[in-house]
């Protein structure tokens, strides 16, 4: 396309006025971010705010964040632990915002560490708490980290037999924590989850890159040696995650019973037109330039789309390969991954499910059933 890098790379800012519009409406509706988080409060915060520069941006949502956890710490858990529990999530929640979308910035990192504080608090009063765990990953590592932190969230119900488990994880400003509730319903229909971030993302210690699926080959291997069934084994990707679960299905395809890719890029999302036409979609979102470029362990906009083409499943040889079980879902209307890479999806490799929702990106209300049904029945 006329002005090749230069244009690719063309950095995208977002005024307040702006960011305040898009913010509000996606409250209203209870949208992502915003899903789960105290709406007045919420909606005061927003209303109030005067930049979404880090500094007063993190200042308005963690002092929200620290009232809720003063609260939290007044209520004795032992006999009020549903009201300490709700009052640790609210904190979570208003952290989770004062990082979003990611820990670029030296204060959003410190909010990010209290948002993973509350979370685990909040966590550690529901009926049936998660396991945390660490496996060690070789190779290069992602600001000295060598070990992969995931949390494990056990069925609803107790199970007679070794759980079949999904591996949740999701986006560039979306975390394992974040993954926690939007898939209750799998553990309802009696399946484990297992959340991690992907790589570049919150704790993964390894960037993105067109090898960095090996971080998931310990996680597989713990499974194995756990009370799970290694046997039964799926992922759910959703947002970029997707395009990790495409290509864990075809390089892990022998671990996997099932994958989910929802609202993935495969190989035209990854592509310099693509990319600026998202970027100039998505101006709402603070700090947007710097987050996609961190997965990379970068800051530079134009080095993150010199390296981003080199994601394509298909230039890699991989979207040819057999695979795993895969269901394919997106958005007709996605402006963050070309809906049409499920149609370049379906055209290679082992045949897939797909299914097409009317809207944006991982929005459509009826998709989270349709994937657990699928999962369910393929894990049974």
């Amino acid at each position: 396309m006329p002005g090749g890098d230069a244009t690719a790379a063309r950095a995208v800012t977002a005024s307040i006025a702006d960011a305040r519009h898009w913010a509000l409406s996606r409250l209203e509706e209870s949208q992502h971010p915003f899903d789960g988080i105290d709406v007045p409060r919420a909606r005061s915060v927003l209303l109030t705010l005067e930049s979404i520069e880090p500094e007063p941006w993190v200042a308005a949502w963690m002092s929200v964040a620290n009232d809720f956890a003063q609260e939290a710490r007044r209520w004795d858990p032992e006999t009020r632990a549903e009201e300490a529990g709700t009052a640790w999530w609210q904190a979570y929640q208003f952290a989770r915002i004062a990082r979003f979308p990611t820990p670029t910035h030296p204060v959003k990192s410190v909010a990010y560490d209290s948002s993973r504080e509350f979370f685990a608090k909040a966590l550690s009063l529901v009926a049936r708490p998660v396991q945390g765990a660490t496996v060690p990953v070789d190779g290069d590592s992602r600001e000295g980290r060598d070990v992969v932190p995931f949390f494990l969230a056990t069925p609803d119900a107790q199970a007679t037999t070794r759980s079949p488990v999904v591996v949740v994880f999701s986006g560039i400003d979306t975390f394992k924590e974040e993954t926690y509730v939007r898939t209750a319903g799998l553990r309802s229909r009696g399946v484990a989850t297992l959340h991690v971030d992907i790589p570049g993302t919150g704790e993964s210690p390894v960037h993105a890159g067109v090898a960095a699926e090996r971080m998931w080959t310990p996680i597989f291997d713990w499974i194995e040696q756990s009370d799970l069934d290694a046997a039964r084994v799926g992922v759910l990707g959703m947002s970029f995650g997707g395009y990790w679960a495409t290509k864990l299905a075809h390089t892990h395809r022998e671990r996997l019973r099932a994958a989910v890719n929802w609202g993935g890029g495969i190989h035209r999302t990854f592509q310099p037109g693509w990319q600026d036409r998202s970027r100039i979609a998505a101006t709402f979102v603070p700090d947007l330039d710097a987050a996609r470029a961190s997965i990379f362990g970068l800051r530079s906009l134009h080095d993150y789309a010199r390296l981003l083409p080199g994601l394509s499943l298909l230039d890699q040889g991989i979207l040819g390969e057999p695979s795993s079980p895969q269901l394919l879902v997106g958005g007709t209307d996605d402006r963050q991954s070309d809906p049409t890479d499920i149609h370049l999806a379906l055209e290679h490799g082992s045949a897939k499910t797909a299914r097409l929702y009317r809207g944006g990106h991982v929005s459509a209300p009826d998709a989270p059933s349709t994937i657990f049904d699928w999962l369910a029945s393929q894990l049974a």
